[in-house]
């Protein structure tokens, strides 16, 4: 932990747009340099989860889905968003069950992110799922998703390769390759 004093100051915070998953604000601040300015900020209402599900056979599943704010279609782990304070782990075990009918019975945290930090707030935690068994999905009606299972290595070379975009995903794939886990 940092013990670095902050050199903006805040001097009003005005709310520019909201909706259940972020909130715009637009603060008039007096910049390090001692200058007046403003800063724009997106504050999320979720933390971002990703998960990365290993089956015995060393194989994961990545779910693919068309983003509409990049308008194009991605394949990343399976993730979501968790209301902020409430559990990471039994939301990353409900978005795991929903986008793909995985269920696991081991779970491990494996590393906590901070997204686009310069402009939000969002911050964001990565878990392991092993001891897979497989259930019904049952995706949110916003979602219209495909299923992969892929070997482990094969994923993290999609990261390298820029098949995987997401960045989430990349994060959590590259960590695991890191972590030497299989």
């Amino acid at each position: 932990m940092s013990t670095e004093r902050n050199p903006w100051t805040r001097k009003s915070t005005d709310i520019r747009y909201e909706n259940p998953w972020i909130r715009v604000e637009h603060h008039e601040v007096v910049n390090p340099a001692g200058k007046d300015g403003i800063y724009g900020l997106v504050r999320y209402k979720n933390h971002a989860i990703g998960i990365v599900p290993i089956d015995e056979e060393g194989y994961t599943y990545l779910v693919g889905q068309y983003r509409y704010a990049l308008d194009e279609y991605s394949w990343e782990i399976p993730e979501g968003g968790c209301p902020v304070g409430t559990s990471t782990l039994e939301t990353a075990k409900r978005e795991l069950r929903e986008e793909t009918g995985l269920v696991a019975a081991e779970w491990e945290h494996i590393m906590e992110f901070h997204l686009s930090n310069s402009v939000s707030d969002e911050w964001g935690v990565a878990y392991v799922a092993r001891q897979l068994r497989q259930e019904a999905a049952e995706p949110e009606d916003t979602e219209d998703l495909r299923l992969r299972r892929v070997p482990l290595r094969e994923a993290i070379e999609m990261t390298l390769d820029g098949r995987i975009k997401d960045a989430l995903s990349i994060l959590a794939l590259q960590r695991v390759a890191l972590m030497g886990i299989s």
